[in-house]
């Protein structure tokens, strides 16, 4: 179902081709715009009362895709390491495990989709890193390995989200 709500999170894609530009102004406004479209699609998805499975599914993937293609161009242009880009979509590694795991389960069908505390952390800290590579401030290598940590506590928030889930059906 379409929703004003799911076209700003559609934005995302768009906004993320802009990171193409090579002027600090247009990457800048592009990252700004991208956080303030994640934080207003949530919002009026809740304030209409128009979530859906789509949208709970969208609105991560089109961050991915924003943060995916930025952190591509970043490393085009030296920016940054290979392992430090690595370290920032940990989390999404440990996603795609998750996924995997309720695939093999057979819990895919019934697993209720929704963002995630950690997720969330992770997607601002995301931006933030975005927007100081972008103003060509060095961010220190042992700054990356928070990453690493905040993926596994996303992992781990989302087997917890399993467990309770699955003894809400159960009861």
């Amino acid at each position: 179902m379409f929703s004003l709500s799911n076209g700003l999170s559609l934005l995302r894609a768009p906004l993320a081709l802009m990171f193409l530009s090579q002027s600090i102004i247009v990457r800048l406004s592009a990252i700004i715009l991208a956080m303030f479209t994640d934080a207003l699609d949530g919002f009026l998805a809740r304030k209409q009362r128009t979530t859906t499975q789509l949208g709970a599914i969208l609105d991560p993937a089109m961050d991915k895709l924003f943060v995916f293609i930025a952190l591509s161009v970043l490393l085009y242009e030296h920016q940054f390491e290979v392992w430090q880009a690595l370290a920032m979509v940990t989390r999404d590694v440990f996603l795609c495990i998750f996924g995997i795991y309720l695939k093999l389960s057979g819990k895919w069908q019934a697993y209720q989709f929704r963002s995630i505390r950690w997720g969330k952390a992770t997607t601002a800290l995301q931006f933030l890193v975005l927007i100081l590579l972008t103003v060509k401030v060095v961010i220190p290598a042992a700054a990356y390995s928070i990453f690493f940590l905040f993926g596994f506590l996303a992992f781990v928030e989302l087997f917890q989200l399993v467990k309770k889930q699955s003894s809400k059906t159960q009861s």
